[in-house]
Parts: structure tokens; sequence; C-alpha cells
């Protein structure tokens, strides 16, 4: 007798990203669809790891995490954002930038409570919200620019909204928000209880002399928020799963009682090397301009091919319109692409939760060179 349980989240299957990644290693292709460098990370953050373990770091660390760590965040988000953080009750280490999203919903979210956000949308937003019983309301970001409509915003606040969900840089487009983004969110948010979750994971991976405008800048809006970050994003050390979470004493009271019956702590000797390393401040201000180069160089193989380029300027990403080489939908375009011409992307139509179809694909730049350049080889290849 086979026993059947009623499942939380009924319509959501297998990620766009784990479903395109094996069908990359199926078919030997070369793999611009997962957000992951190829290349090195720091050496001496390698080292440094190392190091803490060997001097016996290798036990349970604080539950709110390494205090040493912390105190270096506060003392960079003071010198990066102009923000006085305690951190002691103001900031939580976490296993990944993702994990903190989902600890903020779920330290506050019930039943029936609304949450904007905005698409296309990393993929984890409305699984976050809905195992939680709350009700996405997904507003359409206006193509082919990504710019947000604040009026349909406006539209769409009423008495159940609880939250809203922003990420800046943005993915999958790259986009980022202006201070006019800015001065709208707070114009909304003014006078009410509406929550914000701010997903600031690829904050130092911005191009083009472009402003990250973290909500850290702003008291009126950081008083109502969980803001959100990754340093895998940050080191190239996506598989490390090391993030954190800073919100206001109030807030991370109730993030932290969902955070110490779920992971309770975070890898010990890596947060020991991590606050050693921030001491460096070179290592992620120099980020931006290391990732633009990337960006550049593919875009610039990219135009001897028929895709037309979206701006980015911002994350590992850049999108790609193909509508001079096919008709097909995006799923089947990209799974063609990735069979066919060994190169895998992602459509972005997996972003939507109705799948809306720009005839559009992602593509991570954040690769070694040569990786780069066999894979636009590969496609001109085989577009040819």
């Amino acid at each position: 007798m086979s026993i059947s349980v009623y499942s939380k989240l009924p319509n959501i299957g297998t990620t766009i990203f784990t479903t395109m990644s094996a069908l990359a290693v199926k078919h030997n292709a070369i793999n611009l669809c997962q957000g992951f460098p190829d290349f090195e990370m720091s050496k001496r953050l390698v080292s440094l790891v190392n190091e803490a373990m060997k001097k016996g770091h290798n036990q349970y660390a604080h539950m709110c995490g390494l205090p040493a760590l912390r105190e270096q965040l506060a003392s960079k988000v003071n010198t990066d954002y102009d923000c006085t953080i305690n951190p002691e009750n103001q900031i939580t280490i976490t296993p990944g930038g993702t994990y903190a999203i989902y600890t903020s919903f779920t330290s506050f979210l019930q039943p029936r409570d609304e949450v904007i956000l905005f698409e296309p949308a990393y993929d984890s937003y409305i699984p976050n919200i809905e195992i939680n019983g709350a009700v996405p309301v997904p507003i359409q970001l206006s193509y082919p620019d990504y710019s947000i409509d604040w009026n349909l915003v406006k539209e769409k606040i009423n008495h159940k909204t609880k939250a809203i969900i922003i990420n800046t840089p943005h993915n999958p487009t790259g986009s980022v928000w202006s201070e006019h983004d800015i001065q709208q969110l707070r114009e909304i948010v003014k006078d009410t209880k509406i929550l914000i979750i701010s997903d600031e994971v690829y904050e130092h991976l911005i191009f083009d002399n472009k402003k990250h405008f973290s909500i850290l800048r702003y008291p009126d809006l950081f008083e109502r928020s969980f803001v959100c970050f990754s340093f895998g994003k940050v080191y190239h050390c996506t598989g490390w799963k090391m993030g954190y979470c800073i919100a206001p004493e109030h807030l991370m009271k109730e993030f932290r009682k969902v955070h110490q019956f779920n992971s309770f702590s975070c890898n010990s000797p890596i947060q020991f090397a991590l606050a050693e390393h921030l001491k460096d401040a070179s290592q992620y201000k120099e980020l931006g301009n290391f990732l633009q180069q990337k960006r550049d160089y593919f875009h610039n193989m990219m135009m001897q091919t028929k895709f037309v380029s979206l701006p980015s300027y911002g994350s590992y990403f850049q999108l790609f319109n193909y509508e001079k080489i096919s008709d097909e939908n995006e799923f089947d375009f990209a799974e063609r692409l990735t069979k066919e011409a060994g190169v895998a992307t992602i459509p972005v139509a997996a972003f939507y939760k109705n799948g809306v179809d720009h005839k559009v694909l992602r593509f991570c730049f954040a690769k070694k060179e040569s990786t780069l350049e066999n894979a636009v080889e590969r496609l001109i290849k085989y577009l040819q």
C-alpha cells in the first residue's frame, strides 16, 4: 500500500537549473546556464579556510554566526552604505543567500498574505511564498528594458499586501534599480505595514559605473526590511553556500527563531576565513570591473551571431533575443541548442509563473575566456 501526502508545492517540479545542467552533462555541452564561475577563486581565501581547520575551528559556530565575521560585515556596510548596524542583533550568517530569503519569508508570512514580486523572477521566490500558505502577486517587468511600472505596483497594493520582494542587480535580466525606483518604493510603503525583502546577492557585480542603491542606504526602508547577501557570488565560491541577512532587531529576532531550528549554524572554518578575508576590501571592490570585462568579451563575440543582446548592468548574466534565428518557444530552443549545438542556456520563460515567452535566453558569462570562446564558436558553427 502506498501512502500519499498532500503536496505543499503541487505545481512545482525540478528547477530549470537542475534540468538544464543535467542536460548539459548528458550531451557534453558547455554550461552557460547555471550561475557559477569555472575560474579559480582566491587562493588566499582557500588557504585561510585550510588554516582555520588546522587550528581546530571545526565545531559549531555561534548560532547567529561567528562574532568576528559579523563585526567585519557591520564595518563593511558602514563603509559601503553609510549604515550603522549592530552585529550582535542585526546580522545572521546563513547557508546561502537563497536560504536567507526563505527564512525571511517564513519568519513572518501567514496564510493568505500577499507578496508582490517582479517577473522574470529568481525561481525560489514563488515556492517560498506558497509553501508558507501565502499568495504570490507577480508583476511583469516591462520588456525589453525590464523596468518597473510603478503605477501597476500601486494598483496591486491592498490590505492583504504583506511584503514586496525586490532584486537588484537583477537575476535573470541584469537590470539594476535607479534612485527613481527607490523613491517610488519609499512612497508606496510609507505609512503602511508592508515589509521588504531585498535580494542583493549581486551587490558588487555591477557595471558601467552604475551605482548599487542598497536598501541599507535608506533608514526608512531598512526599518521594514530583510536584506539578503551572498558570499558565494562575491568570492566565486557558490558551492560553499554561505550568505547572510541584515535586518532591524525586531525583524531579526523573528528570523532567528526560524533559523535556530533549521540550519542552527553554518560552516565554522569558512566563517573564520571570511572574517579575515573581508578585511581586504579590494577583493570585492574590484569585482565589478572584473566581471564587466567578461560581459564585454562575451557580448562582442556574440555579435558574430544573429542573437540580439539586451543590456546587462549587473549580475553574472546577459540576455539574448533569438527571434532572427528561430520561432521555437524558449524551452524547445534552449533544449535544441544544448543537444545539437553543445551550449546550455536558460529559457527566461522559466522565470515567469505563466511562462511568458519573449524568445529570450539567459547566458552566464562568469566563465573563463576559453569557455566563452568555445561556446560562441559552437554557436557560430551550428547556426551558420
